[in-house]
């Protein structure tokens, strides 16, 4: 078969056949009487292999590897494919990611695109420094006319909340954290429903990320997701949520605050959020009953029975100054000393 019918046939161009050939990659058996190249059906069928190979992603080389090398395995070719196909994919899908970012920021001109991809950019700096000047700096995106913290005009420019939500899941730095909780707080809508994703991470930091993001967000949506996060399975998310809708004045949280009283997370900050929602008699009653229901559970330790003890003192109503009458008569000591104080100092007043 001549190379005119081969690259009929196969889809290979002339021109590409002869680079094969070039290249050892494929030879034809014959030449006719006229010297034309003459192809047979051995070498048509090592010229569909050659396209198969480079189909996987080959290159000529390794496809020329493939073929003559009689050792040739090629389980550790097609490992090192899948591991460069990978690659490829997450650069592309990094690219795609970084694109839409831009189109979602709706910007005006070349100037203003290339604004939000230099905060992009700043965002995922390896200098945290770098990432905080540049949290601040989307912060300020939010008001029209603002200066950024770096007094780039790229502070006029918002970046998209996916953008703040990524880094903020990622950030392990307290301050650049902190800034990005700040400029979430002021993107507008869309970051509560990402954050809220954050939280069901199967990576623990990252769900400590997301509901401590989601504290700090204004609005009924935000205070809804941390309302479903006091059932959630990880403590420190439950804990964190308790703080923030407790802030709130949301009486849900008690049960999750009492709990970071036991455990000793956060419990000079779950005393005083009970405190401030026992503002009401009835409210400050049904504190008082829980706080003693966990103080008479026979596998609260003593520590924490001391915290609880102490967190009645922030609690006013004839409940709590029963319950610590009956505690100063505990048979633990410290319990019983602290929860007379505690009365003598209620009774002054």
């Amino acid at each position: 078969m001549l190379i005119g019918e081969v690259a009929r046939r196969s889809g290979v161009s002339a021109r590409m056949l002869r680079h094969y050939e070039s290249l050892g990659l494929v030879r034809p058996s014959g030449r006719t009487g006229s010297g034309y190249r003459e192809y047979s059906e051995a070498d048509i069928r090592r010229i569909f292999h050659i396209e198969s190979l480079r189909a996987l992603g080959l290159s000529l080389r390794e496809v020329k590897r493939a073929l003559d090398d009689a050792d040739f395995t090629p389980s550790t070719l097609v490992d090192d494919l899948i591991r460069r196909t990978r690659e490829r994919i997450a650069a592309e899908t990094e690219l795609l990611t970084r694109l839409r970012r831009i189109h979602a920021a709706d910007p005006a001109g070349w100037e203003d695109a290339l604004q939000v991809v230099t905060l992009l950019q700043a965002l995922g700096s390896k200098s945290a420094d770098v990432r905080q000047r540049a949290a601040l700096a989307s912060a300020s995106s939010a008001f029209p006319g603002s200066s950024a913290s770096s007094g780039s005009s790229a502070s006029e420019v918002p970046v998209p909340v996916e953008a703040l939500v990524e880094a903020a899941l990622g950030e392990s730095d307290p301050n650049v954290a902190g800034a990005l909780r700040w400029a979430l707080a002021r993107s507008g809508d869309g970051a509560p429903a990402l954050l809220a994703e954050g939280i069901g991470s199967p990576v623990a930091a990252v769900r400590e990320r997301a509901v401590r993001s989601l504290a700090v967000l204004p609005g009924g949506e935000a205070a809804g997701h941390l309302r479903d996060a006091l059932a959630h399975p990880d403590p420190v998310v439950r804990g964190h949520a308790a703080l923030a809708i407790g802030a709130r004045g949301d009486t849900d949280a008690v049960p999750a605050l009492v709990d970071l009283l036991e455990e000793g997370r956060n419990d000079t900050d779950a005393a005083d959020t009970l405190s401030v929602l026992a503002s009401d008699t009835a409210t400050a009653d049904r504190i008082a009953h829980r706080l003693v229901e966990r103080l008479a559970r026979s596998t609260t330790r003593a520590p924490a029975r001391g915290r609880l003890t102490q967190a009645l003192a922030g609690i006013l109503g004839t409940r709590a100054s029963q319950a610590l009458a009956e505690l100063s008569h505990d048979t633990d000591r410290a319990v019983a000393l602290t929860a007379t104080y505690l009365l003598q100092l209620r009774e002054a007043r």
